[in-house]
């Protein structure tokens, strides 16, 4: 099997890379794979990964990289499969609050690849042969630290995780109809950005062992 890994930075799948390096593990079970640093942000994700497949496709590709959790009792390193996922900052702030593409009638929310507003991974035996917990997910282009802006999108999407490349690696994917998932890492809480509250260690360390028993498993 080919198997594409992308991740947004270099340093949120280092373990990951070294162990490949390390191991003939996946050379016995023919298994390769390869390695997409995309940059972080939706155009680069979808730039990089829509590149990669003019030349090559795999027939899986994995998304891994560390996440912000809207419960703040979740704690740091916890990983997740996440299953559906939309842009929650595109659309335009009307005078009752702020409108998304769908609700401002600028796109189908039932036109591929969407299904209700949602880019979902439909790949459901894949996703649970992660034995990850399943959760939605929004991609934002700003990371959100305002209580206003965090209320509205949990009134509006109750996600479970904010990222800036998953909604993008999932439009990518279903257009291309290539399995894929998206594994996420909880570094930190949604809300004020206060580096000492992170935990990138951890939430690295944790999200490269579920990339090592996965892969490996497959």
């Amino acid at each position: 099997m080919h198997c594409l890994l992308v991740a947004a930075t270099a340093a949120e799948i280092t373990p990951f890379t070294e162990h490949l390096a390390e191991t003939d593990k996946l050379i016995h079970i023919d298994f390769d794979v390869d390695i997409l640093i995309t940059g972080v942000g939706s155009v680069a994700t979808t730039y990089a990964l829509t590149r990669y497949l003019q030349h090559k496709r795999p027939e899986l590709i994995i998304q891994a990289g560390v996440a912000g959790s809207f419960d703040p009792t979740v704690p740091a390193g916890t990983v997740y499969a996440v299953q559906k996922e939309i842009i929650a900052d595109m659309g335009a702030v009307e005078k009752q609050g702020f409108a998304n593409l769908f609700e401002l009638g600028l796109a189908n929310p039932n036109e591929a690849p969407y299904k209700r507003s949602w880019l979902t991974n439909p790949n459901t035996t894949l996703l649970k042969r992660s034995r990850l917990k399943k959760v939605n997910a929004i991609t934002v282009n700003e990371i959100s630290t305002s209580k206003k802006r965090i209320q509205s999108y949990q009134d509006a999407y109750q996600p479970a995780l904010e990222s800036m490349e998953g909604a993008a690696f999932h439009y990518v994917c279903l257009q291309e109809n290539i399995p894929f998932m998206q594994l996420r890492s909880i570094s930190n809480t949604v809300g004020v950005r206060n580096k000492k509250q992170w935990d990138l260690p951890l939430a690295i360390e944790n999200l490269n062992k579920v990339l090592v028993r996965l892969l490996e498993a497959l």
